[in-house]
């Protein structure tokens, strides 16, 4: 099945602590469900030190369900996703509210 959502979308985040943000797409686990979207979802994780890294506590993004981030239109609000085939037989993402091509 194609992917809605990939590494390198703009997406605002529809619910959760986080809700209304907007980030870039960092990595997205498929199999999971779960996306990483930079600057959402951050948690505080204490870092031991070791031989080449520093210790304390760092802010780093936790994954976030897919459910609950929509990709953003060239307004920057949240639109569905579907799908196109060109004439060319490539098969395309395409914004349902404005109608626009996402990649491509």
């Amino acid at each position: 099945m194609a992917a809605k959502i990939r590494k390198g979308d703009k997406v605002v985040v529809l619910t959760g602590r986080d809700a209304g943000k907007s980030g870039e797409v960092i990595q997205v686990l498929p199999k999971e469900g779960r996306a990483f979207v930079r600057g959402v979802n951050l948690i505080k994780k204490h870092q031991k030190q070791s031989q080449n890294q520093e210790g304390g506590i760092i802010s780093k993004e936790a994954a976030i369900q897919l459910s609950n981030i929509a990709v953003a239109d060239a307004n920057g609000k949240a639109t569905r996703v579907g799908f196109r085939i060109l004439e060319d037989g490539r098969k395309v993402r395409f914004a349902k509210s404005t109608g626009d091509q996402i990649d491509g």
